[in-house]
């Protein structure tokens, strides 16, 4: 990740990422379980709660499923002009602790995931996008979630203002070398899964070189 070049932008091609290898496929693949009735349980502002009750097609069994709906996320890994990551540290409430992380949020109603970056990077820091392309696309947690994060790189930021913190959020930027972060990953100063997926998205990027 130390000599960073333009990644190639493939936003709605699946994730961007070159041709797979193809999976043996079996005979005995895994069957899809029919969803028989749906109920929502709860409305968390930035998430729903609902109950599916599901038909096992093994054994025609019936059982109760959870699943939290929520909108797509976006994740945006910010990049100077002298290859240093925009990153921010906020409290978050489930850890009860600060993290290191890079810009996120979740993409509005009608709005594209790299309007989404472009808007959440400049709010959460103050920093401006020359360019936001995208890297890929990830399920944050398919057992329990039915949403997707899609991550960006933003090439060439620079700084305009202070972030424009609304509501409960509260950000501090820090500027890092995009070379320590292998080893701020390996340390667990970055912990959080989605930020540790989003450099890998940047990783796989330049293996595409």
């Amino acid at each position: 990740m130390d000599n960073l070049k333009a990644a190639p932008s493939n936003e709605g091609e699946g994730g961007g990422a070159s041709p797979s290898p193809r999976l043996p496929v079996s005979p005995s693949s895994v069957q899809k379980w029919r969803r028989e009735a749906s109920e929502q349980l709860a409305d968390c502002r930035v998430f729903k709660v609902r109950r599916d009750l599901s038909v096992d097609p093994r054994r025609g069994r019936k059982h109760d499923f959870y699943v939290i709906e929520a909108s797509d996320w976006i994740n945006v890994i910010p990049l100077t002009k002298d290859n240093e990551v925009v990153l921010i540290e906020q409290y978050r409430h489930g850890t009860e602790a600060v993290s290191l992380e890079i810009p996120g949020g979740m993409v509005d109603p009608g709005e594209e995931p790299s309007a989404t970056a472009a808007r959440e990077l400049f709010e959460e820091t103050g920093y401006e996008a020359a360019e936001v392309l995208f890297l890929g696309k990830t399920r944050p947690n398919p057992a329990i979630q039915n949403n997707w994060i899609h991550t960006f790189l933003a090439r060439g930021v620079e700084y305009r203002q202070e972030p424009a913190n609304d509501g409960t959020e509260r950000t501090r930027v820090r500027l890092v070398p995009l070379g320590q972060i292998p080893a701020l990953i390996r340390e667990g100063v970055i912990d959080h899964s989605l930020v540790v997926v989003g450099f890998h998205w940047l990783a796989l990027s330049e293996l595409r070189k």
